[in-house]
């Protein structure tokens, strides 16, 4: 391991690489990537549904996914490798009438972004998403430049692009620590040694509030667990056997029951689903829940009535990166010089790092970002009231 760096980076997820990457791309490659675990992406990155989507409510975040779509998009002509990456559409649907109005003037501020969204009719949505139960459904929203992409091929295809130009990436090591000379960063602390670097990059994850301690500054990321769970057809198989035709989509579009969180997608053979728990509370625990399945499946028979006779076969839990207005958190401390965070993604984390990783990098390099960062400001949750994203699930 390197003793002196440009840039350390605390978190080998897909944050840490899309960062590691651009920066690479600017030529800043005597960068040093640390991951505690012994692979890469094994934290919440490799634990989310892969989910992508314009449908947000804030400018910014919507702008986010327009970049970070779009690499993705041509993910192995810009960064050299091949990913999983399915356009098939993200269907919200809203059962309240103040929801509807909600998504009424966020299909209205999408539309002005250039996103193809749209209202569509229960006989539209029926027929995107065969098996569909659309009682009590007053409106659903459409588009279908969202989509399911893969998480893991997006951070080893970042993690392998900056290692050729450079970067070294340290697997099972912990940061456990950092010095300070005067109010500037000077040194990070691992396991295996002090590497000294001008500049550290805070990309932990729901460990970002941990991180941020070693320095004295308040990172407000709370974890939270998630579940999701694979569920295979009566009698094993899969969705697409002949005698589950129109029970199912045949296609990975993601239905989200916006209410309840309840959202699903075809995987394969099966079909992923899961739902958030109103009374989780912060914590590191991804220990998975039995007893929240009935839960789950009580709201999901609903929705989908396929599933009421459906075998779960496996499930597992990871965490959100929480922050109390749910927007992230990019850009640079104001009480640490050379301090960045790039956390606090609240469940949309994998589907921004493409763009949220140009625009760090882009700040430490010196150039434009030509993008505002003041809703994702570290200090805004101390000195101004925030608006925040409310497009969670």
């Amino acid at each position: 391991m390197k003793q002196t760096a440009d840039v350390v980076i605390a978190g080998g997820g897909c944050m840490g690489c899309s960062v590691a990457w651009h920066l690479a791309q600017r030529g800043i490659t005597n960068v040093v990537l640390i991951e505690r675990e012994a692979q890469l992406g094994t934290g919440s990155t490799g634990k989310n549904a892969g989910g992508f989507r314009h449908q947000f409510s804030n400018s910014a975040n919507i702008q986010l996914s327009i970049e970070s779509i779009t690499l993705m998009k041509h993910f192995e002509a810009i960064v050299g490798s091949p990913i999983d990456f399915h356009q098939h559409g993200y269907l919200f649907l809203l059962s309240t009438s103040a929801n509807v109005e909600t998504f009424r003037t966020n299909v209205a501020l999408q539309q002005q972004h250039g996103v193809d969204v749209r209202f569509v009719s229960h006989d539209d949505a029926r027929e995107l998403s065969p098996g569909l139960d659309l009682t009590g459904v007053k409106a659903a929203t459409y588009c279908p430049a969202d989509g399911v992409a893969d998480p893991n091929g997006v951070t080893m295809g970042f993690a392998k692009a900056a290692q050729a130009k450079g970067v070294e990436i340290i697997r099972d090591c912990e940061v456990t620590g950092a010095t300070l000379q005067g109010h500037r960063v000077a040194e990070v602390r691992t396991s295996n040694g002090v590497i000294s670097t001008p500049i550290f990059i805070n990309a932990g994850g729901p460990w970002a509030k941990s991180i941020g301690r070693f320095l004295g500054v308040d990172v407000p990321v709370e974890p939270e667990r998630r579940h999701i769970f694979i569920a295979s057809p009566p009698g094993g198989g899969s969705w697409d056997d002949a005698q589950n035709a129109g029970r199912v989509p045949t296609s990975k579009i993601l239905v989200i029951d916006f209410e309840s969180t309840f959202y699903f997608h075809r995987e394969g053979g099966g079909l992923l689903f899961g739902m958030g728990d109103p009374t989780e509370q912060p914590g590191f625990d991804i220990t998975v829940r039995w007893d929240f399945l009935p839960k789950v499946i009580e709201v999901a028979i609903q929705r989908l009535p396929a599933l009421a006779d459906a075998a779960v076969s496996h499930a597992w839990a990871g965490l959100y990166e929480m922050t109390p207005d749910h927007n992230p958190i990019i850009g640079p401390s104001n009480d640490v010089e050379g301090f960045y965070t790039i956390a606090g993604f609240s469940g949309h984390g994998f589907q921004h790092s493409p763009a949220a990783g140009r625009i760090l990098a882009d700040v430490i390099a010196g150039i434009d970002p030509k993008f505002d960062l003041t809703p994702f400001e570290l200090d805004r949750f101390t000195n101004r009231s925030t608006t925040g994203e409310g497009n969670i699930v």
